[in-house]
C-alpha cells in the first residue's frame, strides 16, 4: 500500500466518506457488460444454487437449481448458463476489422469488439474459473458412453469461461472483472482491504444513502438485518448468508424433496417456485448493487491507454476464438513449462506497462510515483545545447529543472518524458541532483501566509538523448523551454518483455525436458478431485 492510499483511506475516515483514489477510469467499460451474479449452495463443494445474469439491469435472467444435490438439475443449470452466455459471444465472433500489416505480422482480422464479464467479487470470480474447469471437460449426450451426459454446449460454456478467468490474471485485462476490484481500483474508503470484498458496505462508503455517512451505510449493509432475521443487503455471493439457509431456504429444499419423491406435481412445482422466489430475493439486490458500480465507474472520463489494453483484450477473445472453430481441444488442467513461462513473463510485462500507464494517464497516480521518488515534475530552469562525441555529433541538451520532488535515482540513470504526439517517450539520463536549499520565503506583499516553512526546492539536470530527429538541429516541441512544466520519470512508459523463450524442444530438464523426453510408459491421470464434478 503506498503513502498516497494510506493517506487517502485517512481522509476517508475524516470526512465519513470514500474519496477519490483516481482521476480518472483505468478499465474499459463496456456498453453493455454481461453481468453475472452467482449463489453456490452451503455444505457442497461448488454446487451452484442460482445465478442471475444478463446485459439489460431491468431484465435478468434468473436460473435456480431447486435441489443443488441432483447432478441433472446442475446440468440443466450449466445448460442454461451456456444458453445465455454464448450467444452473447457470439454476437462479437463475427463482427471483424482488418489491421494493416506491419514489418513484423501480415495483414490479420481482429474482433471489432469483445464481450465483457462483470461478477460482484473476487470470490465470484474464482467460481466463475472453477466452473470452467469443472464444466469443460464434460462429455456431451453426443458421446454413447458418456454416463452421465450433459448438453452440447456446456463444454464449450467451460472453454469460453475458462479462457476469461485465465484473462482476467493479465494485469489491466477487462474480459472478465470483479466489481469490488474496479471501485477499490478508483475509490479509496475507511475500512480495510478485507471489508472492501464486502459490495454493499463498499458502496455504502463511495454513495451512502441520503442522511448516512459511509461508516453508518457500511455497518448497515454489513450487519443490518429485517424483522424476519434475514441481512438487508445479501451477500454478495457465491457463498450465502447462513440464517438464510437455515431458516428459509432448507426449509424449501425438504418441502421439494417431499413433493418430488410423492410424485405430485403440483405441490413440486409450487415447491420450486417458491425456492426460485426465495433464490432471486438473494440474487436481486447483488444485481443492483454492481449496476450501481457500473453506473459510479462510467461517470469517470477514460483513460487515455484504456482503449489500448482493451484491443489487447480483443486480440486474446480472436485468438480463443480461433482456436475453438478450428477444433482445438479444451485447455489443459496443467500449462507445460514453456507455456506457464510464457504467461507468468507476459503477466509480469503487463503489470509493469499498466502501473506506468496509469501514471501518465492520472495525475494522482503520478503524484504518488513522484512521493517514492520515481518521478519528479518541475519548471524548466535552464537549457544548454551540448553535442554528442563522434563523427557525427547529435544534439544532446542539457535541461535543469528546479522541483520539489527528489528522485530516487544515481547519476546515469535513465529517465523517460512522454511527449504529446510522439510513439514513444522521450529518453534522457540523469546527470546530476543539486543539494537541497530552502527556497527563500516570498516578500511583503508577494503572497499570504509569509512565515509559513516552504518545501525545499532541488535542481535536477537531466541530458536529453532520444526523441529530437535525426538532424543536428532538434525536432520544434521536442526540447522544452525556460518556464515549461516538465514531468520526467525513472520508469520505462512502455516496458518490454525479457529475452525469448526457447523452443519446446529445447526446453531444459531443469523444466521438465522436451515433451515427451520422460514419457517412457503411459501418462498418470490427475488426481480426481471436488473441483471436477459440482
Amino acid at each position: 500500500m503506498t503513502l498516497m492510499n494510506v493517506l487517502a483511506r485517512a481522509e476517508a475516515v475524516s470526512r465519513g466518506q470514500a474519496v477519490p483514489a483516481a482521476t480518472v477510469r483505468h478499465r474499459w467499460l463496456a456498453a453493455r457488460p454481461l453481468v453475472l451474479v452467482p449463489l453456490t449452495t452451503a455444505g457442497e463443494a461448488g454446487a451452484p444454487l442460482g445465478a442471475m445474469l444478463g446485459t439489460d439491469r431491468a431484465a435478468p435472467t434468473l436460473l435456480v437449481v431447486p435441489q443443488p444435490l441432483d447432478r441433472e438439475l446442475r446440468f440443466a443449470f450449466f445448460a442454461g448458463l451456456a444458453a445465455a452466455v454464448l450467444p452473447v459471444i457470439e454476437t462479437y465472433a463475427d463482427d471483424v476489422e482488418t489491421e494493416p500489416a506491419t514489418r513484423n505480422r501480415e495483414e490479420t482480422e481482429v474482433c471489432a469488439d469483445a464481450p465483457q464479464i462483470i461478477v460482484p467479487n473476487g470470490a465470484a470470480l474464482e467460481y466463475v474459473r472453477l466452473l470452467g474447469r469443472s464444466t469443460r471437460y464434460l462429455r456431451t449426450v453426443e458421446d454413447p458412453d458418456a454416463p452421465h451426459p450433459v448438453p452440447v454446449p456446456v463444454p464449450l460454456l467451460g472453454r469460453w469461461l475458462t479462457h476469461c478467468a485465465e484473462r482476467a490474471r493479465t494485469p489491466g485485462s477487462a474480459l472478465l472483472v470483479a466489481m469490488t476490484d474496479l471501485l477499490t481500483r478508483h475509490w479509496a474508503t475507511g475500512q480495510s482491504a478485507m471489508e472492501d470484498q464486502h459490495l454493499g458496505a463498499l458502496l455504502g462508503w463511495i454513495d451512502p444513502p441520503a442522511g448516512l455517512d459511509g461508516p453508518t451505510a457500511a455497518a448497515r449493509a454489513q450487519t443490518g438485518r429485517d424483522r424476519d432475521g434475514l441481512l438487508l443487503s445479501p451477500p454478495a455471493g457465491p457463498a450465502t448468508d447462513p440464517v438464510f439457509d437455515n431458516s428459509v431456504l432448507a426449509p424449501a429444499l425438504a418441502r421439494y424433496d417431499a413433493a418430488r419423491n410423492a410424485g405430485a406435481v403440483p405441490p413440486m412445482r409450487a415447491a420450486e417456485a417458491d425456492v426460485r422466489r426465495l433464490v432471486g430475493s438473494q440474487l436481486r439486490p447483488t444485481w443492483d448493487d454492481v449496476w450501481h458500480g457500473v453506473d459510479l465507474l462510467r461517470a469517470l472520463p477514460e483513460g487515455a491507454h484504456v482503449a489500448e489494453r482493451w484491443k489487447r483484450d480483443r486480440w486474446s477473445f480472436t485468438g480463443h476464438r480461433d482456436r475453438v472453430r478450428a477444433g482445438e481441444p479444451p485447455q489443459p488442467k496443467r500449462d507445460d513449462a514453456v507455456t506457464a513461462a510464457q504467461k507468468l513473463a507476459g503477466r509480469e510485462t503487463a503489470q509493469a506497462r499498466l502501473v506506468a500507464q496509469e501514471a501518465l494517464d492520472d495525475p494522482l497516480v503520478m503524484a504518488a510515483r513522484r512521493l517514492a521518488g520515481e518521478a519528479f515534475t518541475g519548471t524548466v530552469l535552464d537549457v544548454e545545447m551540448t553535442y554528442s562525441d563522434g563523427r557525427r555529433p547529435m544534439p544532446r541538451p542539457l535541461v535543469t529543472v528546479t522541483t520539489g520532488d527528489l528522485p530516487q535515482a544515481d547519476p546515469g540513470s535513465r529517465a523517460y518524458r512522454a511527449l504529446p504526439d510522439a510513439k514513444s517517450a522521450q529518453t534522457a539520463e540523469l546527470v546530476a541532483v543539486a543539494p537541497a536549499a530552502e527556497v527563500p520565503a516570498p516578500r511583503d506583499g508577494e503572497a499570504p501566509g509569509a512565515g509559513v516553512p516552504h518545501a525545499p526546492e532541488r535542481a535536477v539536470t537531466v541530458k536529453l538523448t532520444g526523441g529530437m530527429g535525426t538532424g543536428k538541429v532538434p525536432r520544434e516541441g521536442s526540447v522544452p523551454e525556460v518556464g515549461d512544466r516538465v514531468t520526467f520519470t525513472l520508469f520505462a512508459h512502455d516496458p518490454r518483455s525479457g529475452p525469448a523463450l526457447p523452443d519446446p524442444e529445447a526446453t531444459p530438464w531443469t523444466h521438465g525436458g522436451p515433451p515427451g523426453a520422460a514419457a517412457a510408459g503411459p501418462d498418470v491421470p490427475d488426481t480426481v478431485t471436488a473441483e471436477d464434478f459440482l
